[in-house]
C-alpha cells in the first residue's frame, strides 16, 4: 500500500510544557501530560475521562456527566484520524517512512510488521513526538508471550501451550534475522538519539501493543486517497504536482510557542468522485480510543464520522454510548471486543472471563497421522474435493441444541438451520437418515472428513464404484464434493468416523490431565487463590502479574476440560445411538 493521504496533523509534545512535579505520582504524571497532549490535537473528551484503573491495572475511560448532560447523540469522546498509527502513517513519517517505502514495495515487510517498527522507533527515542502516547501505555502483559517457564508450565497439554511455543520461537527469529537490523539501520542512518541497546522485549512489546490495541478502522475513501483537488490546495508550495504536504507542529523548548515543520511526500491519486464516500479499512492504533477496556455489558461502541455531521469535526473517530440508561457517573465505560473465548482473550490480551459463555473448543486430527491410514494418498484427494476439514472449533453455545441441552428442541431448530442438510444423505438411498442428524453438534465438513479418514478397503472400493458409475464414460467429467460426499456417507454411514471422534476426544481430555490434572484439581487451586483479593491495594505486590497469570491459566484450561467432557459425552451418546441404528 503506498501512501495517498498527507493531511496537515497536529502533533504537540508537551513534555516541556507540562513537567512533573515532585508531588505528583508517575502514573497521575503521565495521565496529565496524555490529556493534555490529546487536547491540543484536537481530541475532545465530551463527558468521559481517562482514567487510572488502580493499581497494576491500567488505564479506562469513565464517564464523568449523567447521560442527560451529554448531547442528544451521546458522544463522549472524539478523537481526529489525523492521530492513527497506521501503515499510512508510517510511510509518511519523514524519518522513517522512505526506507519503510522502499522495503514494503519489495515486499519485504507487511502493514503490521511496520506499524510495529514504527512503535519500537519511536519508543526508543527520547525526543519522540509520541512520548506523552507511548508513556501511557503498559510495559508488560499477561498474555502467554510474556510467561515466565513457570508460569507456561499451567498450560502444558493445551492448544494455547503449543501455540504460545511456537509463535514465540517465531518472533525470535524475525526479531534475531530482520527486526534488530532495521531498527538499528533506522536509528543510525537518521541519527537518531537512542538511549540503550535494542532488545527482543522491544519487539514483543510493540507485537502486543499492537496485538492489544489495534482496530480495525474503517477511514473514508477520501481520506486514504485525497482527490487531485486537494492536491492543488498545496500548489503554492515548492513540491511537484505529485506531492502532498503536512505539518508538525512542535513547541518550543525555550519559549512554549509553536513552530512548523513541512513534509512532503509524493502520493499518486488516481481515484473518482463516486468513490469519496467508501470505507477503506486499515488496522491501526488511535490514541484515546484505545483506552477502552472490554466489558460484557458494554455501554459503548466507536464509530467513524467522515464528513463531521454528527460530531463537528470531520475525519473523526468517536466513542458513542449505545444505551444510556445504563451506565453510572464515575463508571468505567466498557466496549465489547467481540464474541471471544478464553483461548483467544488470553492469547491476545491476557485476561480471562470465568464460566464465558463464548467459549470453545478445538479439536483436530493431526495432519502427520493421515500419512499412516491405509490409502493416504487416495482419501487426501477425496478430501480435497469435499473441502474437508480436519480440525474444527466447537463453540459451547452448540452445546444448547445437543443431546443433553434443556432447551427445546423447537426453538433450537428455529435459530440454527445449518445443522445438517438432509440431502447430504440421499444418493441411492439405501442408508437411512440417522434418528440423530438434528442433534449432532458437531460441524459436517468435520465429520466428513473422519468419514473419509476412516474408511477401510472394501468400503473405498465401493465408493469408487459408486462414483465411477456417476462419472460413467467421461473421463473428463469432475466429481462435486457433494457427490462425494454422498457416495460415502452411503457406503460408511457415521459409525467409523464417531468412533474417531470420541478417540479424538479421548486423547484430548488425556493431554489437559497429563499436563495440569484433573477438573476437580483445577477447582481446588481456583478456591485457594481467592482472586478478588488482589483487587486490595494493601496486598499489592510485585507478585501480583504472576499470580493473575496462573488465576488466568487455571481458569482457561478448567474451561477446556469442561467442554471436553461435555462434547465427549455428545460424541459417545450419538455413537451409542448410531451402533444401535447400523446393527
Amino acid at each position: 500500500m503506498v501512501p495517498q493521504h498527507l493531511h496537515e496533523i497536529l502533533l504537540s509534545s508537551l513534555r516541556f510544557l507540562f513537567p512533573i512535579t515532585a508531588s505528583m505520582e508517575p502514573e497521575e504524571a503521565k495521565l496529565d501530560r496524555f490529556l493534555q497532549w490529546l487536547q491540543a490535537n484536537g481530541a475532545e473528551l465530551r463527558g468521559c475521562s481517562i482514567r487510572c484503573c488502580g493499581p497494576n491495572n491500567g488505564f479506562g475511560v469513565f464517564l464523568t456527566e449523567t447521560p442527560s448532560g451529554i448531547d442528544n447523540n451521546g458522544v463522549v469522546m472524539v478523537v481526529p484520524l489525523d492521530l492513527a498509527i497506521t501503515p499510512m502513517r508510517v510511510l509518511q513519517d519523514p524519518t522513517v517512512g522512505p526506507r519503510c517505502r522502499a522495503l514494503f514495495e519489495e515486499g519485504d515487510v507487511d502493514d503490521r510488521f511496520l506499524v510495529m517498527l514504527f512503535l519500537i522507533v519511536e519508543r526508543l527515542r527520547p525526543d519522540s513526538l509520541w512520548k506523552p502516547y507511548l508513556d501511557m501505555l503498559p510495559s508488560t502483559f499477561g498474555s502467554p508471550l510474556w510467561f515466565t517457564e513457570d508460569e507456561l508450565s499451567a498450560l502444558k497439554g493445551t492448544t494455547l501451550h503449543r501455540a504460545t511455543v511456537l509463535q514465540r520461537k517465531s518472533l525470535e527469529d524475525l526479531f534475531r534475522d530482520k527486526m534488530k537490523g532495521l531498527i538499528e539501520e533506522l536509528l543510525c542512518s537518521n541519527e537518531l538519539q537512542c538511549t540503550r541497546e535494542i532488545q527482543y522485549e522491544d519487539f514483543l512489546w510493540a507485537n502486543s501493543i499492537f496485538w492489544t490495541r489495534a482496530l480495525n478502522i474503517p477511514f473514508p475513501h477520501f481520506y486514504v486517497f485525497p482527490e487531485s483537488s486537494d492536491k492543488q490546495d498545496h500548489s503554492s508550495s515548492s513540491h511537484d504536482s505529485d506531492s502532498c504536504a503536512y505539518k508538525i507542529k512542535v513547541p518550543s523548548e525555550a519559549s512554549g510557542e509553536d513552530t512548523s515543520i513541512l513534509v512532503e511526500h509524493s502520493c499518486d491519486n488516481k481515484t473518482s468522485n463516486s468513490r469519496n464516500m467508501e470505507h477503506v479499512w486499515v488496522e491501526g492504533l488511535l490514541p484515546g480510543i484505545d483506552f477502552c477496556n472490554h466489558g460484557w455489558k458494554a455501554v459503548a461502541t466507536w464509530e467513524v464520522d467522515p464528513t463531521g455531521a454528527i460530531t463537528g469535526v470531520p475525519a473523526s473517530m468517536y466513542l458513542v454510548l449505545v444505551d444510556q440508561g445504563t451506565v453510572d457517573v464515575e463508571k468505567e465505560i466498557h466496549i465489547n471486543y467481540g464474541n471471544k473465548g478464553n483461548e483467544e482473550l488470553l492469547y491476545l490480551y491476557g485476561f480471562v472471563v470465568d464460566n464465558n459463555p463464548d467459549d470453545f473448543l478445538m479439536i483436530h486430527y493431526p495432519v502427520e497421522a493421515l500419512q499412516n491410514v491405509p490409502l493416504a494418498d487416495r482419501k487426501a484427494k477425496l478430501l480435497e474435493i469435499q473441502k474437508a476439514e480436519l480440525r474444527c472449533l466447537l463453540p459451547k453455545t452448540l452445546l444448547d441444541r445437543g443431546f443433553f441441552s434443556s432447551c427445546p428442541f423447537e426453538d433450537i431448530e428455529n435459530k440454527d438451520s445449518s445443522a445438517v442438510q438432509i440431502s447430504n444423505y440421499s444418493w441411492s438411498g439405501q442408508r437411512m437418515v440417522p434418528s440423530y442428524v438434528n442433534k449432532l453438534v458437531f460441524p459436517q465438513e468435520f465429520i466428513m472428513a473422519l468419514r473419509t479418514i476412516t474408511m477401510q478397503e472394501h468400503e473405498f472400493q465401493q465408493v469408487s464404484s459408486l462414483l465411477g458409475e456417476l462419472v460413467g464414460s467421461g473421463e473428463d467429467r469432475q466429481l462435486s464434493d457433494r457427490e462425494v460426499q454422498t457416495a460415502i456417507w452411503e457406503v460408511c454411514g457415521d459409525y467409523g468416523a464417531l468412533q474417531l471422534l470420541v478417540d479424538l476426544l479421548h486423547v484430548k481430555m488425556t493431554e489437559l490431565e497429563e499436563g495440569s490434572g484433573s477438573e476437580a484439581v483445577d477447582n481446588e487451586l481456583l478456591e485457594k487463590f481467592e482472586f478478588e483479593d488482589l483487587e486490595d491495594d494493601k496486598r499489592k505486590t510485585s507478585d501480583d502479574q504472576s499470580r493473575r497469570n496462573h488465576w488466568s491459566s487455571i481458569v482457561y484450561r478448567r474451561g477446556q476440560k469442561q467442554l471436553t467432557s461435555l462434547f465427549l459425552r455428545e460424541a459417545e451418546h450419538a455413537l451409542e445411538l448410531c451402533a444401535k441404528e447400523q446393527s
